[in-house]
């Protein structure tokens, strides 16, 4: 018989205690959910956008989705972005995740989310550049990162955590002060040289490994002649680059239909061509061996970020809680558990 699971509460606390200094775990987690969404075990539904007419660059999304396997775990993350909260000194992005019960429904848990989102969006990045890396034969050496954000932190953390090593880390970002807290930070867990770049097309040419962390809404890098070298680009935040870059370059994404909507770049390059011929193929295919990403043309890697990955990662984070003993919950919180009263 059917019962109504206790509703628990998970911190952001507790969250970073369970995945901070286990990177690989948190990869493996990922890779697993990437593997079972190309089996077909999940379902990942639009995203749904909240958007605001006074308040344009905001947004609230709302990712529902499912993940079947040895996750088995139906959800929704619901992550707010507004940019101003920056020059207020608190971080642009704020989430939750609410995890459903396969059996019954019943929501089990509510978690803080912004460390899962931005943790499984590293893993994913650090996945593909390893992956991507192999296939072609070119293991890079220099990385820039464009933005330097929460993002890029986690993501610099997580290439390090895949065994990636580089000979200098370059840095750009609009707002200079950012730049010089992110080199101060790589200054205190490393002694890789870090250079401090004055533009964009600067810290494209000198880095073998480009990283798009951003918040660009629109395109704002348009010459190809920029990736002349043929850099391996994790376009993480997906409208960086013009229509003509994105089809110039080999193209990996995650999800075809969920990378190619929403004026994303690649999305752009459908709009102008009618097609979707650009697109090789997804990570999917790539840990799968069914992609041969070139070493002589820019491979780039845009990932729309799948629902599936938060739940697979929200669902390893309450089993580790669980396990631990250290799992909150709320007494009450539905109030009739039973049909006739």
């Amino acid at each position: 018989m059917n019962s109504v699971p206790p509703f628990a509460v998970i911190s952001g606390t507790q969250i970073q205690e369970v995945l901070d200094g286990h990177e690989n775990q948190v990869t493996k987690v990922i890779e697993n959910a990437y593997l079972l969404h190309g089996r077909g075990e999940t379902v990942n539904p639009d995203s749904y956008f909240l958007r605001f007419p006074d308040r344009p660059s905001s947004r609230i999304i709302a990712l529902p989705a499912s993940v079947g396997g040895d996750v088995d775990v139906h959800g929704v993350k619901w992550i707010s972005s507004f940019p101003e909260n920056v020059a207020s000194g608190i971080p642009r992005a704020s989430a939750v995740l609410i995890l459903n019960d396969t059996v019954t429904g019943y929501p089990f848990a509510c978690m803080e989310s912004s460390i899962i989102s931005a943790s499984r969006t590293a893993a994913s990045a650090a996945l593909a550049a390893v992956r991507l890396s192999a296939l072609r034969g070119v293991r890079p050496r220099r990385v820039g990162f464009c933005g330097t954000g929460l993002i890029a932190r986690y993501v610099h953390r997580y290439l390090l955590a895949a065994g990636l090593r580089f000979d200098e880390i370059g840095l750009y970002d609009l707002e200079p002060e950012y730049s010089a807290a992110f080199q101060e930070r790589l200054r205190h867990t490393g002694d890789t040289p870090t250079v401090v770049h004055d533009s964009a097309e600067d810290v494209i040419r000198a880095a073998d490994l480009v990283v798009f962390a951003t918040v660009a809404g629109t395109p704002h890098i348009h010459d190809p002649e920029h990736f002349a070298h043929h850099p391996l680009v994790l376009h993480v935040s997906l409208r960086d680059l013009s229509p003509e870059i994105i089809l110039d370059s080999y193209n990996v994404v995650d999800d075809v239909d969920h990378c190619l909507k929403a004026d994303t770049s690649p999305h752009l390059a459908e709009q102008r061509t009618g097609h979707r011929d650009f697109v090789a193929g997804t990570l999917h295919d790539a840990l799968t061996g069914h992609l041969a990403p070139p070493a002589d043309r820019t491979v780039v890697f845009s990932p729309f970020g799948l629902g599936v990955l938060d739940l697979a990662l929200a669902r390893h984070v309450y089993e580790e809680v669980t396990a631990a003993g250290e799992l909150h919950t709320v007494p009450g919180f539905f109030h009739e558990t039973r049909r006739y009263g």
